[in-house]
């Protein structure tokens, strides 16, 4: 890991990309309109970055109909196809730094983070979905001797994505890899709030490769360039990660449009149950700090909600304000920083007026309280905790998506279960119990994609992502990814 001066000094030199990337090359907004990048640390702007609309998805639509139809990636063999997305992981890795670095001035992530997690992750996520292009096969169907039936999963063709600002590069390595391991031609939308390194990787596919067309790069507002690629008739299936609210509006244009498949993976409120048998409060408390904390809060999977046995409560909270302190925030280029400054000022704005919503319902503070923003000195947030919580609230109902942590209580288990479940979310769940029987017990009853039990967060590029009820549907990583952009074929063959 380089230093707080070697990143501080490679941040002076980055070069950003800021122009849309269409049919292999960059290009200004047909409109010629801009948006600024700002670094949310400092305030200062990055880029002023092409403010893409519907006539900029039309042509990036276009080029990748075009490029799939001419089947220049659609129909090259598997193994050309892998041989080129593990170049692209290996450039990803070459250039990890630059990458790292983008998304901590873009986002306001921790630099330690990226070279530790998103990084890595992002590089695993293609090599994996590249090895896969050769490993999944077609099936006959078991029929008579007179027939024949052939199963096959065939590309889907062109697939929107839209992406989010908090994990910028890790969510797009979750999109695209898959869609293009699969052979599609991919138009991907990044969040306004953090497009840069699309952008940049969309030049390193390029120089992996990839056929121009394949992957386009249309930077833009949701309510421009996003809503323009939900409804473009010309677009097969649209990935999105992100809000409820957004994703809603999605399954709403695809109704309007083709009736395009719509995977989402929105949002969250995940529940922290421990139980009065976890034989290690400590590490719980430790782990529950993380799992709110990290990233400022702005995780999807973040259990922003504890539910802990009242008979050990007191033990528990002692342990938890001890693991907080360890979170503070500063400069995400500092590689001891664990916790950097929110996307925004809106984004402030919001976890402001959450934490003040939870003290007019009668919250209790117990660390942290109301962000004090000062001008020109970033967006920066402090770990906040608040106690007497319970699922009326305002701030324990809804995603604050920010390091605010409510904390309830309970006595039985069949309580914890029903107050878990009493969300519209249902993305992850954290269970803490040395009893094998509750663990299963509990697990089966959670409404939730992900369960993890004893730890949070786990996870592997074998493994799938995604939740139920408001969270979302599909599943990304894995091979359950390739099902969601692919297309099902039966040829019935009369012998």
């Amino acid at each position: 890991m380089k230093s707080y001066s070697e990143w501080q000094q490679l941040s002076q030199a980055l070069r950003v990309r800021h122009q849309a990337y269409i049919d292999g090359r960059f290009v200004d907004a047909i409109s010629g309109e801009t948006f600024p990048s700002i670094n949310p640390a400092n305030e200062q702007k990055l880029a002023d970055v092409a403010s893409c609309d519907s006539a900029d998805i039309d042509a990036a639509v276009a080029s990748a109909k075009q490029a799939f139809d001419a089947g220049v990636w659609s129909g090259l063999p598997p193994k050309q196809r892998k041989k080129i997305l593990l170049k692209l992981a290996r450039l990803i890795e070459q250039h990890g730094d630059e990458m790292a670095l983008t998304d901590t001035l873009d986002m306001g992530k921790s630099i330690s983070e990226m070279v530790n997690i998103d990084i890595p992750d992002s590089v695993d996520c293609f090599e994996w979905s590249a090895e896969s292009i050769d490993k999944v096969y077609g099936e006959i169907a078991p029929t008579g001797d007179d027939t024949l039936v052939l199963i096959e999963h065939n590309p889907v063709g062109v697939v929107g994505a839209i992406t989010p600002w908090n994990y910028p590069l890790m969510m797009v390595a979750w999109k695209i890899a898959p869609a293009l391991a699969a052979g599609n031609s991919v138009v991907l939308k990044p969040s306004e709030k953090a497009p840069l390194s699309a952008l940049r990787l969309a030049e390193l596919a390029t120089e992996a490769g990839l056929p121009d067309g394949v992957l386009n790069v249309v930077p833009g507002f949701g309510h421009t360039a996003g809503k323009a690629l939900a409804l473009h008739m010309d677009v097969n299936v649209l990935a999105f990660t992100g809000s409820s609210r957004v994703a809603a509006m999605l399954m709403g244009y695809a109704g309007e449009s083709n009736m395009k498949r719509v995977w989402i993976e929105a949002g969250g409120k995940s529940p922290n149950l421990i139980f009065d048998d976890c034989d290690n409060l400590k590490r719980a408390a430790a782990t529950a700090a993380a799992a709110i904390f990290s990233n400022q809060g702005e995780v999807c999977i973040a259990c922003s909600r504890i539910y802990v046995q009242k008979s050990i409560k007191q033990e528990f909270m002692a342990a938890l304000l001890k693991a907080a302190e360890r979170f503070q925030p500063g400069d995400p280029l500092d590689p001891a920083t664990n916790m950097g400054p929110l996307v925004d000022g809106a984004q402030l704005a919001t976890v402001e007026r959450y934490i003040r919503s939870a003290l007019e319902e009668g919250g209790q503070p117990l660390l942290g309280g109301v962000p004090e923003y000062k001008d020109g000195q970033g967006y920066y947030a402090t770990p906040t905790i608040i106690d007497g919580a319970h699922n009326e609230m305002t701030f324990v109902k809804e995603e604050i998506f920010g390091p605010v942590l409510a904390v309830c209580e309970f006595e039985t288990e069949e309580e914890a279960i029903a107050l878990a479940n009493d969300s519209q979310y249902g993305l992850g769940a954290s269970v803490w119990t040395s009893n094998l029987s509750r663990a299963h017990r509990v697990s089966r009853q959670l409404q939730s994609g992900m369960v993890w039990v004893n730890t949070w967060g786990e996870g592997d590029t074998t493994v799938p992502f995604g939740g139920v009820k408001a969270s979302g549907n599909g599943r990304d990583k894995s091979l359950h990814a390739m099902e969601k952009y692919t297309d099902m074929k039966n040829v019935f063959i009369r012998l």
